[in-house]
């Protein structure tokens, strides 16, 4: 499976800050915890890329 490969796994995300100054992303799936720890500025750096992801994907629906 490559990452423009649909898939039928469902999984819960959620994002939010730590209490150590660090930005959380979590994924939670089939009995699978991920957390992930970012910087800031990397944290940025990712919403930059999901946002570029999301207009290119809207560019292929047309």
């Amino acid at each position: 499976m490559g990452i423009d490969t649909e898939s039928d796994v469902e999984a819960n995300l959620q994002i939010g800050p730590t209490d150590q100054g660090m930005v959380r992303i979590y994924i939670e799936s089939q009995g699978i915890e991920i957390p992930m720890d970012f910087t800031p500025e990397e944290a940025e750096e990712i919403a930059s890329e999901i946002m570029a992801a999301a207009k290119a994907a809207q560019g292929r629906k047309s």
